[in-house]
C-alpha cells in the first residue's frame, strides 16, 4: 500500500473535526484526546452491538478510556485557574 492510500484509509478510520474553541496548546491536544475516546467507545458500542464483545467487557474498556481522558485533562490543566497550576 502506498503512502497516499495509507493517508487515505487512516483519514477514513479515525477522521478529526475542526477545533473551533480557544485555541491555546493544551485545549488543542485536549480536543485530540477526546475525538480518539469519542472514535474508540464508538467502535467498542459497535463492536458490543453486534455481538463481538460481551457488555460488561465494552463497560469495563469505556471506563478506562473515560479515566484515561480525565487523566489528561488534569495532566493539561484544563479548566483550572492560573494560581492552581503550581
Amino acid at each position: 500500500m502506498d503512502e497516499t492510500n495509507l493517508d487515505d484509509k487512516n483519514k477514513f478510520l479515525y477522521p478529526r473535526s475542526r477545533y473551533y474553541g480557544q485555541v491555546k496548546p493544551e485545549n488543542l491536544v485536549f480536543n485530540a484526546n477526546l475525538q480518539e475516546f469519542a472514535q474508540k467507545v464508538g467502535y467498542i458500542t459497535n463492536l458490543e452491538t453486534s455481538g463481538k464483545i460481551e457488555p460488561e467487557d465494552a463497560y469495563k474498556q469505556i471506563k478506562a478510556l473515560w479515566k484515561q481522558l480525565k487523566r489528561s485533562k488534569k495532566a493539561l490543566f484544563i479548566d483550572e485557574e492560573p494560581s492552581e497550576k503550581s
